[in-house]
């Protein structure tokens, strides 16, 4: 399939209640801290609002996205996004106690070896201890390093409990060229219907303010959200991959 047709399928889900979706408790894990406001920002609030609310799991520090500043050194920025994404939860309703930062260093997220099984021992541990039915990871075919290394994370957690439901999302994916080919079955999958919360997503993706070039002013060339992504994650539902086809 190409992008364009995959795409096309993402829009003949169907909308599906939360229950439906994700029955039980959630743990979200996002690559980098915004990627739970962009892909999840809605589910987390949906969640929150039904007595639910997710373990919400921040894997890098993010401390890669303006590599040309100095006076915002990895250290440093590192912590203005643990800042931004602690804000963006509470907008969210979450408290600060369901967010957890591994810390991992950006673009640096490991697919195999010794961090990466203890990456996944410590995953397993909070599924465990939170009693996690559901599992939400990236969309596999998003087009970044970390997210793709996260997404094998979520198959390792998958083979170690086997009843577990992971639940894919997309983020950069929705921006791949049209016509770009990808080896993915037809996608099955729900919309979730985030209107109601849609307010709350898009004051929880603004306190990103790092990532929207509010921040850093010393570093051209660095990182800052377009507009054609945000348009497409500000949609009055997101999207839910179905991971057991």
């Amino acid at each position: 399939m190409n992008i364009q047709e995959t795409l096309e399928k993402f829009a003949s889900f169907p909308v599906a209640s939360f229950d439906t979706i994700a029955p039980g408790t959630s743990l979200v894990l996002a690559p980098h801290p915004d990627d739970e406001s962009l892909g999840c920002g809605g589910f987390m609030a949906t969640a929150v609002a039904q007595g639910r609310p997710p373990i919400v799991v921040i894997v890098s520090d993010g401390s890669a996205s303006h590599p040309g500043s100095r006076v915002w050194p990895p250290d440093r920025l590192a912590r203005q996004r643990q800042e931004e994404s602690i804000h963006a939860a509470s907008l969210l309703g979450l408290s600060s106690d369901r967010l957890i930062f591994m810390g991992l260093q950006d673009t640096k997220v490991p697919t195999e070896g010794t961090a990466f099984n203890s990456t996944v021992d410590d995953l397993c541990s909070l599924l465990s201890h939170h009693r996690c039915e559901n599992l939400l990871v990236p969309w596999r075919y998003d087009p970044h390093c970390d997210h793709e290394a996260v997404w094998f994370m979520g198959l390792a957690l998958k083979a170690l409990n086997p009843e577990l439901r992971v639940l894919a999302y997309p983020v950069w994916g929705l921006t791949l060229p049209p016509e770009m080919d990808i080896p993915e079955d037809v996608p099955t999958g729900w919309h979730l219907n985030v209107q109601p919360c849609l307010r709350q997503k898009r004051q929880a993706i603004k306190a990103h303010r790092s990532q929207r070039g509010l921040v850093v002013k010393d570093d051209p060339d660095g990182f800052v959200l377009p507009d054609h992504l945000l348009e497409k994650m500000l949609q009055p539902y997101e999207i839910f991959i179905d991971h057991e086809q």
